[in-house]
């Protein structure tokens, strides 16, 4: 539980979590002139998370205490996400960032996007500076698509490039998750689905009620599949157990399982070099004000 009104000396060993999420379908249903894919999706949070923690200063400074391998400061969403607000509220204070990464980088599990997002209501919180859930989102969407749905903190059906949500109460179910050793670009991923979608026509939008009903797939699969041998691997390794689906533009692979003992089994049998992790779905984020 974290305390609405944490104070800068207690700020420090509070622990902010930042949970995964998986893309339980995504669609491509269309492009916009500017090139972005427009999708149909549902979000799903996970009882899996990173973990930040802030310590605030009056010296208006904002850093990390660790660098992230491979993630320039001037690419950290954390970083981002607090100059932002900053920015945005002309708040004078500053703050030391750490995070604890647990999430897999580029497995399509909103690791970053979450991170933002925690930044953004924790920060929101311990600075005081009283923005609406609304403006966090909006603030958090120029971060990145997937950011205002943990912002908003429910899970949803999401349309436009992501930040479109209507929420929905979905079954919490136990997955196994599965992240092949392999990073999966994003941007890689939808530019070869857009030479491939010149010759196979868009998936026609569902409504709402289909979506949440899990009426659907993952139409970048098999893109990843194809250009990924490990995410194959993945996938071939989780087949004896249930079908397994990717989420958003991969590498994670994850299957839904009856409990938490028999995820943990086929995490057991899975190759080696192959990391994972058993969670239970959540349709309500743990920053969430209705919590």
């Amino acid at each position: 539980m974290v305390a609405n009104n944490a104070s800068p000396t207690s700020a420090a060993s509070t622990i902010w979590p930042a949970p995964a999420k998986l893309n339980l379908l995504l669609h491509v249903v269309g492009r916009r002139p500017d090139g972005y894919h427009l999708l149909q999706t549902v979000f799903q949070f996970l009882d899996y998370s990173d973990e930040l923690t802030f310590r605030l200063s009056r010296d208006g400074r904002i850093a990390r205490t660790h660098p992230l391998p491979d993630v320039p400061e001037d690419a950290d969403l954390t970083l981002r996400a607090a100059h932002l607000l900053k920015e945005a509220t002309g708040c004078p204070d500053g703050a030391e960032i750490t995070l604890h990464k647990r999430i897999p980088i580029g497995g399509g599990l909103g690791g970053g996007s979450s991170d933002a997002a925690t930044t953004l209501l924790a920060l929101n919180r311990l600075w005081k500076t009283g923005l609406s859930v609304d403006r966090l989102a909006g603030l958090g969407l120029r971060l990145g698509a997937d950011v205002p749905v943990f912002v908003r903190g429910h899970a949803a059906v999401g349309e436009g490039i992501g930040e479109i949500l209507t929420p929905v109460e979905l079954r919490e179910s136990w997955y196994v998750v599965v992240t092949p050793p392999v990073h999966v670009p994003t941007a890689a991923v939808y530019a070869d689905f857009a030479r491939e979608s010149r010759l196979t026509p868009y998936t026609p939008p569902r409504t709402i009620r289909d979506l949440r009903a899990g009426h659907g797939h993952n139409d970048l699969e098999a893109i990843v599949r194809k250009r990924y041998p490990p995410v194959e691997r993945a996938f071939q390794s989780l087949a004896p157990f249930g079908r397994a689906r990717m989420s958003g533009s991969g590498g994670s692979v994850f299957l839904n399982v009856e409990d938490a003992d028999r995820g943990r089994h086929i995490l057991s049998v899975m190759p080696a070099g192959f990391s994972g992790f058993v969670a239970r779905g959540m349709n309500r984020h743990p920053l969430s004000i209705e919590s």
